[in-house]
């Protein structure tokens, strides 16, 4: 086991966020958590890395590395690609002066193959597309050889051909390194291609958790909502109270 988050309940300025929630992520497992816009969802990565405390319950996750693959790549623009890569090995103390500079290129040259973006180390990141700003992201999130990778909407702002390729390269990431992933997405192609199972938040609490198959096929009245796109629904998004039935509804006569 890797990552276990048990009955963790959190409040941001007397808002409760989350409550009584837990869940399990085994190695090489890779957990969607989905849910509307507000539900929780970045709050749940925040904790699980660190970057927040719970009020209550509890955050266990196996001793190594936590990665953290950013929804907008977040490089460095005045470094290049090797120097963004190699970023963590240089500047933090338990890497700092553990590698020669042969070695940290050999590194990153190793990472970038796995992400299918060999020989452009020198590139600057305003000199690639999207898609390839955010391998590198995940490049970079993989240099110390994590035990835990975190993804935060990693097919956010990408066409459908490069969000399919970002989703193969999930999948690969975990074949070859065997982390627990969680995955923040809104994406129903990146559950489906990526996911070994789901959790969806509303309303502070879990609503849903199974796999993506029965999510799809059986599910409950909380995911057949989100998998429509429908307004009607147990789960109300805000600004559409006055809104008539008839009107969200997104069947045709």
């Amino acid at each position: 086991m890797t990552i276990e988050v048990k009955n963790i309940t959190k409040s941001f300025k007397g808002k409760k966020v989350l409550e009584d929630v837990s869940f399990k992520v085994e190695d090489g497992e890779i957990l969607a958590v989905v849910g509307l816009s507000g539900a929780g969802k970045s709050t749940i990565l925040k904790l699980i890395c660190g970057l927040t405390k719970p009020d209550s319950g509890e955050i266990i996750v196996s001793p190594g590395d936590i990665a953290m693959a950013f929804q907008y790549s977040a490089l460095f623009d005045s470094l290049n690609v090797f120097e963004n890569i190699a970023f963590a090995l240089k500047e933090r103390k338990e890497y700092k002066n553990k590698y020669t500079e042969a070695q940290l290129k050999e590194i990153v040259a190793q990472k970038l193959k796995l992400v299918g973006l060999e020989g452009i180390e020198e590139k600057m990141p305003h000199e690639l597309s999207g898609g390839m700003q955010k391998r590198v992201s995940f490049a970079r999130a993989i240099v110390t050889n994590p035990k835990t990778i975190l993804y935060d909407e990693p097919t956010a702002g990408l066409d459908p051909v490069s969000s399919t390729m970002i989703e193969d390269y999930i999948v690969r990431l975990r074949n070859e390194l065997n982390p627990a992933s969680v995955i923040v997405t809104h994406q129903l192609s990146t559950i489906q291609r990526c996911a070994d199972k789901v959790i969806m938040l509303y309303n502070t609490k879990i609503v849903y958790a199974g796999t993506p198959q029965d999510m799809v096929e059986n599910g409950n009245e909380y995911t057949k909502q989100f998998i429509t796109a429908c307004i009607n629904g147990p789960m109300k998004v805000a600004g559409t109270e006055g809104i008539p039935e008839k009107e969200n509804s997104q069947e045709k006569d």
